[in-house]
């Protein structure tokens, strides 16, 4: 059994095929898929896509490239959200929230607010944070060291082996996907492969991040196992025994996945 930690299936680039993308993704072993929300307008969207597919949860957070139109407002809506989600099995926490300093044009204090805010609503409510960390590794972390989150997954990790031991030493799991399969990307390849494997976790960032295979073109969640066939050849482990730790991984990332059946 495999777990997709990172899959936004609401995405237009799914629209034509969303039902049979899914249905892929179990037929490859792909148990359990976590769709995050990105803003506002997408909270009711995910959760209801959650609810109609067999194996999705959903989380709920507004994205840092989302940021400029995002309103204090919706902080508060976040929190009505969250609040009538707990006894929701299919709700697992809050996210996709983070920091981007890759994007030029971005407003690196208004980032941080909305990343404090939503940070602190994980806080208040004992919940894990789904981090979108892209070229702010160190400022991401500062902030659930701020606000005492430590538990949740660094989505896409991309940063240095220092970087890396420090969310992990502070509780966080660290999400590897598509990119560890293209041979010249030899920082992430080594992440992958020198790591504790108790600190990653599977993601496809579908339809985003797409593996070598399929360059350029639209990512799926039922890659997950080849892209774990990748990660466990690195790691001289058989694709079975990455699949048992890294679903046994996204369960103490996530713990409210344990809420939701297949």
């Amino acid at each position: 059994m495999w777990i997709d930690t990172h899959c936004h299936l609401d995405a237009a680039e799914f629209d034509a095929d969303r039902g049979a993308v899914a249905s892929n993704a179990r037929e490859a072993g792909v148990a359990r898929i976590v769709i995050p929300a990105v803003a506002r307008w997408n909270f009711d969207t995910v959760r209801a896509l959650a609810h109609r597919t067999p194996g999705a949860v959903y989380a709920l957070g507004i994205h840092p490239l989302y940021t400029p139109d995002a309103r204090d407002e919706d902080i508060t809506a976040l929190r009505a959200q969250i609040a009538s989600s707990l006894d929701d099995p299919k709700f697992v926490g809050i996210g996709e929230i983070g920091l981007d300093f890759f994007v030029p044009g971005l407003d690196e204090a208004r980032q941080q607010h909305f990343y404090d805010a939503q940070l602190k609503l994980a806080r208040e409510f004992e919940l894990p944070a789904i981090c979108h960390v892209r070229k702010a590794q160190d400022k991401v972390l500062a902030g659930l060291r701020r606000n005492g989150v430590r538990c949740g997954i660094a989505h896409a990790f991309n940063g240095s082996f220092q970087q890396a031991k420090a969310f992990i030493d502070h509780g966080m799991h660290l999400g590897f996907g598509g990119n560890t399969t293209f041979e010249r990307a030899l920082q992430i390849r080594r992440l992958a492969q020198e790591l504790p494997l108790e600190a990653i976790v599977m993601e496809t960032d579908a339809p985003d991040i797409s593996p070598s295979w399929l360059y350029k073109q639209r990512n799926t969640p039922d890659q997950v196992p080849r892209i774990g066939a990748v990660l466990a050849a690195l790691r001289g482990l058989t694709p079975e025994e990455l699949a048992l730790g890294t679903t046994a991984n996204a369960a103490a990332a996530l713990p409210r996945l344990a809420l939701s059946s297949a």
